[in-house]
């Protein structure tokens, strides 16, 4: 209850890379509001960025706010490579971290691309089958009731 007379002042929502993030949280979580942007990487960036981690998000400055975006934008080249979350992209051979709002249509198009090759992964996506190795003879059932039915005696 220490912090009720700061929220007259307090920047309820921040945005950075075209995501509404919280400002009553602490930066370092708010900052996953972000896909593609967990704890670890988090941290990576507000430390480049001289930014107080415990922070609330709703209480930086303009200059933090600039320096934070800032660190964003240059994600690729503040995260170590093995940090990346798309090393060695398939169609351009670079390292890269998608973040935001292009992480879900990036993935997509890498379904597509799966499918569309019909390789084994894309096969199973197609079907809606289990993907990653996983048993299915008696797991991953999905519509009817698996079990017997009973009549009435």
């Amino acid at each position: 209850m220490a912090d009720n007379f700061d929220d007259e002042e307090i920047q309820h929502i921040v945005r950075i890379a075209g995501t509404d993030l919280e400002g009553k949280s602490q930066v370092l979580y708010s900052l996953t509001g972000l896909k593609g942007v967990n704890r670890r990487t988090a941290r990576v960036l507000l430390h480049s960025a001289g930014i107080d981690p415990v922070k609330k998000m709703g209480h930086l400055s303009e200059d933090e706010v600039e320096r934070l975006k800032d660190a964003v934008t240059r994600i690729e080249s503040i995260l170590p490579r093995w940090m990346l979350n798309r090393r060695r992209d398939v169609l351009t051979g670079e390292d890269r971290h998608i973040y935001g709002s292009d992480l879900p249509l990036v993935l997509r198009e890498d379904l597509n691309m799966m499918k569309k090759t019909r390789s084994y992964r894309g096969i199973r996506h197609e079907r809606g089958l289990k993907v990653r190795g996983q048993r299915t003879k008696s797991t991953g059932r999905r519509g009817a009731v698996v079990g017997v039915r009973h009549t009435k005696r």
